[in-house]
């Protein structure tokens, strides 16, 4: 069964989507480096809307939303696990990424982005 947003919250989500896309994080632009030209085998996006939801990187022909978790996210562990369980239901695998790792570990970032691929 596919998740149908609300047009209000998806339409939303898209304005901040394109704002997000201007503005990545470090961790964030360091991984889309890695990921951009489908480099590995499938084709990425950034700052993906799915529903009401924005995931960080998103592989829409396999269905796989990558988050990379840095200081935002920290505390927001209840509001982080409802909004996987939403993005779940509408048919996409949620992979998250430690922004540590990602910086400072990126070609082991690289292979869980892999892994979640086979």
């Amino acid at each position: 069964m596919r998740h149908t947003p609300n047009p209000r919250a998806h339409s939303l989500a898209v304005e901040r989507a394109h704002f997000m896309r201007k503005h990545l994080t470090f961790s964030e632009l360091k991984l889309w480096q890695a990921l951009r030209g489908s480099r590995l085998g499938v084709g990425f996006r950034r700052q993906f809307v799915i529903g009401r939801y924005i995931v960080d990187f998103a592989a829409p022909k396999v269905r796989l939303a990558v988050e990379v978790d840095g200081g935002y996210h920290a505390g927001r562990a209840l509001p982080d696990a409802r909004r996987d369980r939403d993005i779940v239901r509408a048919g996409w695998r949620v992979l998250h990424l430690d922004a540590d790792l990602v910086v400072h570990q990126l070609p082991e970032a690289v292979a869980r982005i892999r892994q979640a691929l086979k």
